[in-house]
């Protein structure tokens, strides 16, 4: 991709389109957006956010952020469970051997800033948050991704990577009244908007070099810090170098014997520090704010609003 981060933006015509915003840090899109100050190389060409026939054109002023990423963009939400070290020991959990994977469809997709709600049947005191970072299919699709293709080759394959929650429910995942007598993923977890994805795409090219780091492990997002704040209070902070699978993995075993489609997104896990662990546990309520922030990435920040 010939952009570093890319948001969709309106400008001060009124016209929404791409752009790589004219920042050094992730912290510094919100600055000065909110201080008005926020401009963007202007992309065009494509209709999709995952293009590499995005053209860049001229220095436009932000006047406000759209969601990046939405349903449509979407073809499927592939999800890793099970796959920080630290959140493993949480659950008591033994490490699985390979990714442990299922699927949220493209209705999950909320926006960065949008309100989650929360159906009734999900209403039952056991609504959970999972700060994750997500993975971004770009415009060509994958498919066997074995040990013959170099680590480089497998990155080339993403567009970029974003912050994201996985919200889920967690009684309809494990309460044997409601899952049965195996924990089941996709329902407790693919209600409509929950899955948020931050409104910034950023290039595995614009993650900052870390010493004694291999360039290939900082392209492939493994030393960004995630947390999870709910009403203000932190829950999760963790590296992502706590990974069992990091990025690369996830992507050559997501790969075998399934087509990724362009626009795919993988998200790769939460840490811990979920609602679920702590005891008691500390679930989410009606009004809750979540927000989720991955160093370099930015941000999502959700309300949990009860239908």
């Amino acid at each position: 991709m010939a952009w570093k981060r890319l948001i969709r933006f309106v400008d001060d015509n009124g016209v929404e389109q791409f752009g790589d915003p004219c920042i050094d840090s992730a912290e510094e899109l919100y600055e000065q957006l909110e201080a008005g100050t926020l401009h963007a190389v202007a992309y065009s060409g494509s209709t999709s956010p995952t293009s590499s026939a995005l053209v860049a054109g001229e220095r436009t002023h932000v006047k406000a952020l759209s969601d990046l990423l939405r349903p449509t963009d979407v073809p499927i939400i592939r999800c890793i469970g099970l796959n920080y070290m630290k959140h493993i020991k949480e659950g008591g959990r033994t490490p699985p051997p390979y990714p442990s994977v299922f699927i949220k469809p493209s209705t999950t997709v909320a926006g960065h800033d949008e309100d989650v709600p929360i159906p009734k049947v999900a209403q039952d005191g056991t609504i959970d948050y999972e700060g994750e970072l997500a993975v971004v299919i770009g415009d060509r699709p994958v498919k066997n991704l074995g040990d013959d293709v170099s680590d480089e080759e497998v990155l080339s394959y993403i567009a970029g990577y974003m912050a994201a929650n996985d919200v889920s429910a967690r009684a309809w995942q494990r309460d044997p009244k409601k899952a049965g007598g195996v924990p089941q993923w996709c329902f407790s977890k693919g209600f409509d908007k929950y899955a948020p994805l931050g409104p910034m795409l950023v290039s595995g090219a614009a993650l900052k070099p870390v010493d004694g780091v291999s360039a290939t492990a900082v392209a492939a997002a493994s030393q960004l810090t995630l947390q999870t704040f709910v009403n203000g209070e932190e829950r999760q902070n963790t590296s992502t170098s706590d990974l069992l699978f990091g990025v690369i993995p996830i992507l050559r075993f997501c790969s075998h014997g399934t087509t990724l489609l362009p626009g795919t997104v993988i998200l790769t896990g939460t840490p811990s520090g979920v609602a679920m662990g702590m005891n008691p546990p500390k679930y989410l309520d009606n009004g809750d704010v979540v927000e989720v922030r991955i160093s370099e990435l930015g941000r999502v920040r959700n309300k949990m609003v009860f239908e």
